[in-house]
């Protein structure tokens, strides 16, 4: 709670000045701010984006995937403005596309077990998952999607990874695995703690505190290869203001957690 009352206090600081260049933007507008961003940032991108709209005149237009194909298409010379990664490895995959004066540490998350709300439970540690009642666990691809990359490590971490790896279904994104707890495909699935709070057919089984998890980030920055690059950095601007901010509070996302040593 502290950290993130801290958060909020850090991001007041860039409200003033954000919003009194904001302000000077309507005329100026050159098309619209094309931001690639993590699926897990869908919900909160849609109710900031036109909070931002109505306020500057400048059209946002979203396109959300698995961190690891938004990076792809980056380096193919896709024409995002703002990149919005899930974790740091796809944003270095991409380092030679971005600005990297532009880059910061926007948000953090938590990992959640998610089960079938027609099958309910609570679990008291992610160990719970060897119980052989559970025979399908959905995870991003851990080779690739950020989300299935946090779960193997922390797997990994707590020493069951090698119990668990052949009961894991791999997804191509965090959703997607969502997705198949919604539809009883799986009997588990380990998302982002933001991700259960959007589901229609899943209950959260399980939060794993930050402190003991991996290091959830979500790294942005703007893109070279955009058409938008000054709309882009105004709408980065934004999203670090207290009001944004807030708005990322409520949804359950977290303030960026610093390197551990």
């Amino acid at each position: 709670m502290v950290r993130v009352l801290r958060w909020i206090l850090l991001a007041a600081a860039f409200t003033a000045v954000a919003l009194g260049a904001l302000a000077q933007v309507r005329a100026r507008s050159s098309g619209p701010v094309v931001v690639s961003a993590a699926v897990s940032l869908t919900e909160v991108l849609q109710q900031l984006a036109p909070i931002y709209q109505k306020r500057t005149g400048d059209r946002i237009v979203l396109n959300v995937g698995s961190s690891n194909t938004l990076a792809r298409q980056i380096s193919f010379g896709a024409g995002a403005d703002l990149f919005i990664s899930a974790d740091e490895a796809q944003m270095n995959a991409v380092a030679a596309q971005i600005d990297p004066g532009s880059r910061v540490d926007l948000l953090s998350n938590q990992l959640a077990i998610a089960v079938p709300d027609d099958r309910p439970r609570t679990m008291a540690s992610a160990r719970d998952l060897l119980d052989p009642a559970i025979r399908r666990i959905a995870i991003g691809d851990p080779a690739a999607v950020p989300a299935g990359v946090y779960a193997k490590q922390y797997l990994q971490s707590i020493g069951i990874w090698p119990d668990l790896e052949k009961k894991v279904v791999p997804s191509g994104s965090v959703r997607l695995a969502l997705s198949a707890v919604e539809s009883g495909a799986a009997d588990a699935a380990i998302v982002y703690h933001t991700d259960v709070a959007t589901a229609g057919h899943a209950r959260e089984a399980l939060i794993i505190p930050a402190s003991e998890g991996p290091r959830v980030v979500y790294p942005a920055a703007i893109v070279r290869a955009g058409k938008n690059p000054d709309g882009g950095r105004r709408l980065l601007a934004f999203l670090r203001t207290a009001e944004a901010t807030a708005v990322f509070t409520r949804a359950g996302f977290l303030p960026p957690i610093a390197a551990r040593n």
